[in-house]
């Protein structure tokens, strides 16, 4: 059984010593002295933002961190984290004041979303409320066609406006490739190439050095190590997931961290012609033993793996039998050997009997989704355990 009954019913247990084997594979594949920021947005792709940012500030190869939105870089600040936060999406501006006086770093795209900051900026810098023009990072859309300013002439009119405003910082200039988890990387260097021109263009015409220059993503950091220029974004592969089933799995080692465990709430002995769940699209053909889980699709455990999948229990394969309902799924134990209530479960992780594994990426191609995109959605009903071993 679970050892802590605060997760009796499902936890997802992290493991931090995974993450940080995985960030220092990393770090030993890019040249030295390449920043890493750790990626940390959507709850840490579901594992916990806030405390996987307490186990990293401490670490010195980690510059910073990298979230999706506003709310999600306050979240960290309120935690006590102090290390530079970068948001990568638009930020609003209800948030632009706030997140000046707390030091996060916005993404630049939109001359509006510069002028108003700047505004803000200069007045808190005139109060003495802050001490340094507001740091920045323009984004640059090099094939996304996401967000970014073109990275071609008016993307350099863009930049020299932006660095003429004296209440804030460029810091660092960034784009996101958008094919560097496919085994031909010759859009990735095409990429890198024009993100490059556009770089030295905007410091010849300027003069201006920009302090962090960064492109590489997770895939990139394992398969195109060359383009790390000043900083890398490590993302999925910081919890020991693959980009996809294209980036090399020879360069570095990686460990998953996240495990997700439950256990058997109740055993059943069924006849032959017994409907399983609802809608009865499962139905024993032989007496059936049966055993319940009391995690579902509220948890975030895909409706999808309905009938299919498998779960390990005790070391044995449990497929899954019938529909996943909002809270809780059966399974087929007839062949596990001693079942009984409160045995351990393993959605997700290691069995340790056997070493057997369920991966993200299994229950993500099973589910029609994938590796990390499962993970992101383990709900916040799911505790999360962390452990450093």
């Amino acid at each position: 059984m679970i050892e802590n009954n605060q997760y009796s019913r499902v936890c997802a247990r992290i493991n931090l010593k995974a993450i940080e084997h995985n960030l220092l594979a990393m770090k030993n594949n890019i040249p030295d002295g390449t920043r890493i920021m750790a990626v940390i947005k959507t709850d840490a792709y579901g594992h916990g933002a806030v405390e996987i940012g307490r186990f990293l500030e401490g670490k010195d190869y980690i510059w910073g961190y990298a979230v999706a939105t506003a709310e999600e870089a306050f979240e960290l600040r309120d935690a006590g984290l102090s290390k530079p936060i970068l948001i990568l999406g638009y930020t609003f501006p209800y948030a632009y004041e706030r997140m000046i006086r707390e030091d996060i770093r916005p993404a630049v795209f939109r001359l509006d979303t510069a002028k108003e900051l700047n505004a803000i900026a200069t007045k808190l810098l005139e109060y003495g409320e802050i001490k340094e023009p507001a740091p920045i990072h323009i984004a640059v859309d090099t094939g996304m066609s996401r967000i970014g300013i073109t990275p071609d002439d008016d993307g350099v009119s863009f930049a020299k406006e932006v660095r003429l405003m004296t209440g804030l910082h460029i810091e660092g200039v960034f784009t996101h490739f958008a094919r560097a988890d496919e085994e031909d990387l010759t859009n990735v260097r095409e990429r890198e190439e024009v993100f490059k021109s556009f770089l030295m263009s905007f410091e010849e015409e300027t003069g201006y050095r920009i302090p962090i220059k960064h492109c590489a993503n997770s895939a990139s950091i394992i398969a195109v190590p060359e383009s790390s220029m000043d900083m890398v974004r490590a993302g999925v592969t910081m919890y020991g997931m693959w980009p996809s089933d294209e980036v090399p799995r020879d360069i570095i080692s990686l460990e998953p961290a996240m495990e997700l465990l439950s256990h058997i709430v109740m055993v059943k002995e069924v006849p032959a012609g017994t409907p399983v769940s609802y809608g009865g699209t499962f139905v024993t053909d032989k007496p059936t033993r049966i055993a319940t889980i009391p995690v579902g699709y509220g948890d975030g455990y895909p409706r999808s793996l309905s009938g299919k999948g498998y779960v390990l229990i005790n070391g044995h394969h449990a497929n899954i039998l019938g529909r996943v309902c909002m809270d809780q799924f059966m399974v087929d134990v007839t062949d596990v050997p001693y079942v009984k209530e409160g045995d351990e479960v393993v959605l997700m992780g290691k069995d340790k009997t056997t070493g057997e594994e369920i991966t993200a990426e299994y229950l993500g191609d099973l589910s029609g989704r994938f590796n990390y995109e499962l993970t992101c959605d383990i709900s916040k009903r799911v505790p999360r355990l962390f452990i450093n071993k």
